[in-house]
């Protein structure tokens, strides 16, 4: 469904992301994790389209910046960018007039059930608190049931609830086929949600395990990322450059 293939941006001197390589199979959760500075939230913006870099990155077949692979992604960034001037409301019928969605309105409303928006639908976007905001920026991502959907940092400001629905979606678009990678740097968030996890440490891919491999070593994904990111111990399942065992 995906491919970063060999994938290098720099800012100035800065290398961000350096030779970055791998694939993503349909139906799957794969976790992106790495330290603050790692590279993740580059490659995230990267593969939406959204930064100049060498390298390839197709979405179902597609290169990432063209239309036919746009219809396939979706987007949650990390810091919501909303419109001061739009309701709650307002900015789920404009997602849904950009992505041409229609019979969309069922599909809002049970997205704002799930996330606890229902009460703030003729909100402005600059009245709601930082997790309402969070919430809302996640509905957005929501709405158009992308086929790939990137998740960066996404529990970030959620409170336990919201947590919980959005793992149970995650779930749930996985079970339809759907692609996802999540972004983040907080372990215990998604322990429970991968099928491949991809280590990042200073703009390089670390290690490129499912957890069937992982299970097999005998570790846990918190030991693996110390292991990985701290030096303790660098197994065979560590891939340098990103390249699947």
């Amino acid at each position: 469904m995906l491919d970063v293939s060999h994938v290098t941006k720099k800012y100035g001197k800065v290398t961000a992301c350096d030779d970055v390589t791998f694939h993503l199979d349909p139906g799957s959760v794969t976790v992106l994790l790495g330290p603050n500075g790692a590279g993740k939230s580059t490659i995230m913006k990267a593969i939406v389209g959204f930064l100049r870099y060498q390298g390839a990155i197709t979405v179902g077949g597609f290169v990432n910046k063209t239309s036919d692979a746009r219809k396939l992604l979706g987007y949650i960034p990390e810091m919501p960018s909303l419109y001061p001037n739009l309701t709650v409301s307002e900015h789920m019928e404009f997602l849904a007039r950009a992505y041409r969605l229609t019979d969309y309105k069922d599909r809002a409303e049970e997205l704002f059930r799930r996330f606890e928006l229902t009460d703030k639908k003729k909100k402005f976007g600059d009245e709601l608190s930082k997790g309402m905001q969070q919430k809302l920026n996640i509905c957005m991502g929501l709405l158009p049931e992308p086929k790939m959907l990137l998740l960066d940092e996404p529990m970030i400001g959620l409170d336990p609830h919201a947590i919980k629905q959005l793992k149970e979606l995650i779930e749930l678009m996985r079970s339809q086929g759907r692609t996802m990678l999540v972004s983040t740097h907080i372990i215990d968030s998604v322990d429970m949600l991968w099928d491949r996890t991809i280590i990042m440490q200073a703009g390089r891919i670390r290690a490129n395990v499912t957890r069937e491999e992982l299970a097999a070593d005998g570790r846990t994904l918190e030991e693996l990322f110390f292991d990985v990111t701290e030096g303790v111990s660098q197994s065979d399942m560590a891939h340098p450059g990103g390249e699947d065992a």
